[in-house]
C-alpha cells in the first residue's frame, strides 16, 4: 500500500511540473488582456543573440499566433484565401491546415500594409475564433480543424468592414464572444454565443475602428471597454447595456486605433494627433460620471496600444518618428522618452521589472520598467522583414511572425 502510494504520488508530482512547464498563449495580451507574462522568468545574464529554432512560411497577416500546449494555431493569407494552421511547436511542422475564399480590396493609403488578416486569434475551450479582413467571424475545431461555424455579421451595415479592414481583435469572456462589426459609419458591438454563434445581445455605435475591445472592472463592476469610431464606451458584458460613453471621434485622418488601458478604475487611451488620456468613470445612486483627471499632449498613440507595467504606462507616440514613453497613470507627467525615430509600430509585453517591445522593423527591445530613464537591457533582430503581429513570450522563447513566416527563438 505505502509502495503504491509512493508511485501515485510520484505520478502526480510528475504531472504537475509537466502542466506547470506547459506554455499557452490564448489571444493577444494573453487571457487578462494586461500583456503581463507571469511565468517568464528573466535570465540572469540576457544573451547577445538568440537561437533559431526553427522557422516555416505560414503566410501574410498580423495575427498574434495562439498556444495551446505544444500546438501553435495561427490566422493568415495565401493569396485570395485566408488560412488557419496547427503548428507542433517543437518541431514546426504543419499538423493539419484549413482555407477558405477571402477575396479583398485594401482601402485607398493602406496598400504597403497588406491584406490581413490583422484582427488577433482567440482560443477558448477547444476552439480557435478567426475574423477575417473581410469580416467573416468563424469557430475551428483545434483537434482537427473542422469548421463549426461561420458568419459575417457586420452584413446587416451593408459593407462589413472599415476602410482598412477588419483590425479589431474579439475577446471571449464566459459562454461570449464580443467584437465591433459594421463599417466607419454604422456599426455594433456585439456579443455572440462562442459555442453556436448565435446573437446574445446587440449595441449600436457609431460605426467601428481598428481599436480592440477589452476587459476591466471600474467602480466594483466588470465591463467591457471598447474605442470605436466616435466614442470610447463602458459597456455590462452580461447584458450588453451602455455604461458610460466619452465622445472621442475620429475625425479626417484621426484614426482610432489603439486599444485602451484600464488600470485601477481609471482608462488610459488616446488617438493619433490627439494625445493621451485618462478618464475615471465614477458610479454613484445608480448613475455614472466621467471625470478627466489629465490629459498629456506631448505625446499621441497612433497604430500603437499602451501597458502597464509596475503600475507605469508604457508606449509608443508617433511624434518624433516614434519614440518609446513613459507616464505616470495618476498624474499624466511624462517620465521619459526614448531616442526618436525608433519605429513605426511596436507591440508591447511585460515580465518581471521588464517591459518587452516588438518594433515593425524587427527588433525586440527589452529594457527595465523603471520611472527614471530609458534603461534597455538587451536587443535582438528577430527579422529582416515587416513584424507587425503581436509575439507570443515563452518561458524559453519567442514566437514571432513577421510578413511571411513564423520563427521560434530560444534564448
Amino acid at each position: 500500500m505505502k509502495r503504491r502510494n509512493s508511485i501515485l504520488f510520484i505520478s502526480f508530482l510528475l504531472y504537475s511540473i509537466s502542466f506547470a512547464e506547459t506554455d499557452h498563449w490564448y489571444g493577444w495580451l494573453g487571457e487578462n488582456k494586461t500583456g503581463y507574462v507571469n511565468d517568464f522568468i528573466p535570465p540572469k545574464k540576457w544573451p547577445q543573440s538568440l537561437t533559431q529554432k526553427w522557422s516555416i512560411s505560414i503566410g501574410s497577416g498580423y495575427g498574434t499566433p495562439i498556444l495551446k500546449d505544444n500546438e501553435i494555431f495561427t490566422h493568415t493569407r495565401k493569396n485570395d484565401q485566408e488560412y488557419i494552421a496547427c503548428v507542433n511547436k517543437e518541431s514546426g511542422k504543419i499538423k493539419w491546415s484549413k482555407m477558405y475564399e477571402a477575396p479583398f480590396k485594401m482601402g485607398g493609403g493602406g496598400e504597403k500594409h497588406g491584406k490581413g488578416p490583422k484582427a488577433s486569434p482567440v482560443y477558448s475551450d477547444g476552439t480557435l475564433y478567426t475574423f477575417g479582413i473581410s469580416g467573416i467571424l468563424s469557430a475551428w475545431n483545434t483537434e482537427d480543424g473542422e469548421k463549426l461555424w461561420s458568419k459575417t455579421p457586420g452584413l446587416s451595415f451593408g459593407q462589413p468592414y472599415a476602410h482598412w479592414g477588419v483590425s479589431n481583435s474579439p475577446l471571449v469572456i464566459n459562454n461570449k464572444l464580443i467584437s465591433l462589426f459594421g463599417n466607419d459609419q454604422k456599426g455594433a458591438l456585439i456579443a455572440l454565443d462562442k459555442d453556436s454563434g448565435d446573437t446574445l445581445w446587440t449595441l449600436p455605435c457609431g460605426g467601428t475602428c481598428y481599436s480592440s475591445p477589452t476587459i476591466g472592472t471600474i467602480g466594483g463592476i466588470l465591463q467591457v471597454v471598447v474605442l470605436h469610431h466616435e466614442s470610447l464606451i463602458g459597456v455590462d458584458p452580461h447584458s450588453g447595456e451602455l455604461l458610460w460613453e466619452f465622445p472621442f471621434p475620429h475625425k479626417t485622418h484621426n484614426q482610432n486605433m489603439p486599444t485602451p488601458v484600464v488600470h485601477q478604475g481609471k482608462v488610459l487611451f488616446g488617438g493619433e494627433n490627439r494625445g493621451v488620456y485618462c478618464i475615471e468613470p465614477k458610479l454613484k445612486n445608480g448613475n455614472w460620471t466621467l471625470h478627466k483627471p489629465w490629459i498629456q499632449k506631448d505625446v499621441a498613440l497612433n497604430m500603437a496600444s499602451p501597458l502597464i507595467s509596475n503600475h507605469l504606462l508604457f508606449g509608443l507616440s508617433h511624434y518624433g518618428l516614434g519614440r518609446l514613453f513613459c507616464i505616470n497613470p495618476k498624474t499624466g507627467k511624462i517620465l521619459w522618452q526614448g531616442p526618436p525615430r525608433t519605429a513605426q509600430n511596436a507591440m508591447f509585453l511585460s515580465f518581471r521589472d521588464h517591459v518587452l517591445a516588438l518594433t515593425n522593423n524587427g527588433n525586440v527591445k527589452i529594457y527595465l520598467n523603471s520611472e527614471n530613464a530609458f534603461q534597455r537591457v538587451a536587443n535582438y533582430k528577430v527579422s529582416d522583414t515587416q513584424t507587425w503581429a503581436p509575439p507570443v513570450l515563452l518561458k524559453q522563447g519567442l514566437l514571432i511572425k513577421n510578413s511571411q513566416n513564423l520563427t521560434l527563438w530560444n534564448f
